[in-house]
């Protein structure tokens, strides 16, 4: 038989109880509706939490290394532009270096040609000078090999510096080079094949490099977009599910509030029973 106490109320202290609990339900599921966020720092689940944040340092760290390698993509994409520049001037100055090579050619003629071909070579050192982006020269004698980041733990993607520089490794006439005979003009065009070859072959590495740089630049933001994902599936809430647990929550409230209403006034009952 249940004890009539005045001292206790235990209907009223179970209510405010159950009130209790449901109103830290109903704080923490507005809490996920306002902020979108089934873990929004370590005291909702601290394991959680800290997967989490790890996984956002990475991501952040990943916006450095996208910037680094979009950088390198426009250097060596300036550089690629230019080498291809140079292998169309080359083969206009072969072209002319040939037609010098003609026998039958008058001095005049031949003179206009050699001209023509100077004019050509100054034209690559000019490109050479100007094929700069992000104060690197990749194509310069003496350029500076590229390095970008690779990933969050500072490792290097690199790309290495080849000449295209006229007297330089790959383009092995001089700066004023020009003929004045038949016999010149063949030796200059030997000279001129195997830059034709060095730097087709060059180009081509520059090329290659920078095909590397892209793809490595779509992986790193694929890899940035999965752990953005992963993090959301971690720490997202269910904004519709929630949406609908605060509707039965906030009920629940209410007949939480005339519960503890009702168990208040049951003491009235006892004061019946002095009357």
């Amino acid at each position: 038989m249940a004890i009539n106490s005045i001292n206790t109320n235990v209907g009223a202290l179970v209510a405010l109880q159950n009130l209790g609990a449901t109103v830290n339900q109903l704080q923490q599921a507005q809490s996920q509706i306002s902020t979108g966020l089934a873990v929004a720092n370590a005291t909702d689940n601290g394991s959680i939490w800290n997967i989490a944040q790890n996984s956002r340092a990475t991501v952040n760290a990943l916006d450095s290394v996208k910037s680094s390698l979009q950088r390198a993509q426009s250097t060596v994409s300036v550089a690629v532009t230019a080498g291809q520049t140079i292998s169309d001037l080359l083969n206009q100055i072969k072209t002319n270096v040939l037609a010098g090579t003609d026998t039958s050619l008058d001095t005049t003629s031949r003179t206009a040609l050699s001209n023509t071909t100077t004019a050509l070579v100054a034209q690559i050192n000019r490109i050479v000078t100007n094929a700069t982006f992000n104060n690197i020269n990749l194509i310069k004698t003496g350029g500076t090999t590229l390095q970008a980041l690779a990933n969050t733990t500072g490792s290097k993607f690199t790309v290495a510096a080849v000449s295209l520089q006229v007297g330089g490794a790959n383009i092995t006439f001089t700066a004023n080079a020009s003929f004045t005979s038949a016999t010149t003009a063949n030796t200059l065009l030997s000279l001129v094949n195997t830059s034709i070859t060095n730097v087709n072959s060059a180009t081509s590495k520059l090329g290659t490099a920078s095909n590397a740089v892209t793809t490595h630049l779509t992986f790193i933001s694929n890899l940035q977009d999965t752990l953005s994902a992963g993090v959301g599936n971690l720490v997202d809430a269910d904004v519709a599910k929630e949406s609908a647990q605060l509707t039965a929550l906030q009920t629940k409230q209410q007949l939480g509030i005339q519960a503890l209403s009702i168990a208040n006034s049951s003491k009235y009952g006892l004061l019946s029973l002095f009357r």
